[in-house]
């Protein structure tokens, strides 16, 4: 069965939210994107939908997580090498993210995470491939 994931993320600026990630290279579909959500593409079958605030609570009767106070989710992306952790890291903190935490290293896996502008944990990481390829 082939499934396809949609993670919901509310943002306050939905333009803000979009440029910031379009700055670090991601694309954005503009089917299913208007003035309340934008379809951000991660690979093929995996999208970050970005809902303004209010649209997003539609969706939930629970409150909106507080991001300044609370984590509500760790969103982790796997990249092709630790030289491109550190270049996507530096590069959304330039364009006004804040580190969540520092590096982490071990003899398999090096990872960076950092704060949208909206607070929400964004692990970048790259793996050591195993000797079987996976």
């Amino acid at each position: 069965m082939k499934t396809d994931v949609y993670i919901n993320l509310p943002v306050n600026d939905l333009k803000k939210s979009v440029d910031f990630f379009k700055q670090l290279g991601f694309e954005f579909n503009p089917k299913y994107s208007n003035e309340q959500a934008a379809c951000m593409k991660l690979n093929n079958e995996s999208y970050v939908m970005l809902l303004q605030e209010i649209f997003f609570q539609d969706f939930t009767k629970n409150a909106i997580a507080d991001t300044s106070q609370f984590t509500e989710v760790l969103l982790a992306i796997s990249v092709d090498s630790k030289e491109h952790v550190n270049t996507l890291l530096e590069y959304a903190l330039e364009l006004g993210a804040r580190e969540a935490r520092e590096p982490q290293i071990n003899n398999f896996m090096f990872g960076r995470s950092f704060h949208d502008l909206d607070g929400h944990i964004w692990e970048i990481f790259w793996m050591k491939p195993s000797k079987n390829g996976q």
